[in-house]
């Protein structure tokens, strides 16, 4: 039975981050909004994140410092202490989140499963979605809209971009065809190989594609950047370090395919429509993927997974990981540019 049989007046969201998982949930959260318009939402993120999704129309947004600690917790309970929600949307699995979410009031405490839940999260919610068989995690947000009494069918998303940042990709693929490739997962060892990325984004260069290289200012991503760009022997432009979240998003909009890891920016190409190939080794496709092209990903994970667990896939705990630096290594490029010559040629 739903949890709600009308729309009620107000909902918060407790997503913090990471990039890819607040994309996840911003189509659930919309799917609420066309079918409540009415309700008000309230949506608690990290700093980065609010530049996504601080502009969305009908969300307001208040911004969890992680970096200031309990001082930052204790601004967050400050700006909703005089407000009561009818239900709040406990959608991170993290002791910091579950312990922010102590100074949030709502009558309705939404979390996971229990099977899915962790770090504490049951013990902060006084309700929990049904158990589910859904594996990727966009269909595990779903479920927190169809609990509340909101259908969900396939994602779609509406995240405005201004006409400073359509501009500002327009300048910079001018008509061409292109490819992005966004080379940085959140860790090191999930990184594809670096000669290997600047190979393919030589044989793009040779099939008539411009390659645009992305990424975030962290010292990490600047310097595997540039070693790719060097590695390259064609010119490539690479943009690592020097857009904002919005200019990236408008340029993985504009960009024809994109190639990445498990990241933020393969994520937000997915809410732009643009094909996605995706390299996976460490944790399942089928759980983090781009979305709607998981028939796309290049995946050592299902080998690496078995070998290491003993155990068949369908065994294993929803969220297993590979672990080992050597993972990536047994994607080929050929492999890749097999699934690239698909959406090209």
């Amino acid at each position: 039975m739903a949890l709600f049989t009308a729309a009620p007046n107000s909902l918060c969201v407790l997503r913090l981050s990471a990039i890819g998982d607040v994309c996840h949930a911003i189509s659930v959260i919309q799917a609420i909004q066309d079918y409540w318009p009415s309700t008000k939402i309230t949506w608690v993120c990290g700093k980065i994140e609010a530049q996504l999704i601080g502009d969305l129309p009908g969300i307001d947004v208040v911004i969890f410092d992680k970096k200031a600690g309990f001082a930052g917790m204790r601004q967050v309970w400050s700006k909703l202490k005089n407000q009561r929600f009818d239900a709040l949307l406990h959608m991170q699995l993290a002791l910091r989140a579950s312990m922010l979410s102590l100074g949030i009031k709502a009558k309705y405490r939404v979390g996971f499963s229990k099977d899915r839940s962790k770090e504490g999260q049951w013990l902060v919610t006084n309700r929990h979605l049904p158990s589910s068989n859904s594996i990727h995690v966009l269909d595990n947000f779903a479920e927190f809209a169809r609990y509340l009494g909101v259908p969900f069918n396939a994602p779609r998303w509406n995240i405005p971009l201004g006409d400073a940042e359509r501009d500002f990709a327009k300048d910079l693929i001018k008509d061409k065809k292109t490819l992005v490739i966004s080379p940085a997962a959140s860790k090191d060892e999930r990184n594809w190989l670096t000669d290997r990325y600047a190979a393919i984004a030589d044989y793009a260069t040779e099939q008539g594609l411009q390659v645009i290289l992305c990424g975030s200012p962290a010292p990490r991503e600047l310097k595997l950047a540039q070693a790719i760009s060097d590695l390259c022997q064609k010119p490539i432009i690479n943009l690592t370090g020097k857009t904002s979240l919005k200019q990236l998003t408008a340029v993985l909009a504009a960009a024809d395919v994109v190639i990445a890891p498990d990241s933020g920016p393969a994520h937000l190409a997915t809410t732009q429509g643009t094909t996605v190939i995706g390299l996976y080794g460490h944790s399942n496709p089928k759980r983090t993927g781009p979305y709607n092209d998981l028939d796309k990903v290049v995946s050592v994970y299902e080998q690496h997974v078995v070998q290491q667990q003993q155990k068949p896939i369908e065994q294993l705990a929803w969220a297993t990981r590979v672990k080992g630096d050597h993972v990536m290594q047994d994607i080929t490029l050929a492999a890749v540019q097999a699934e690239l010559d698909k959406v090209i040629l």
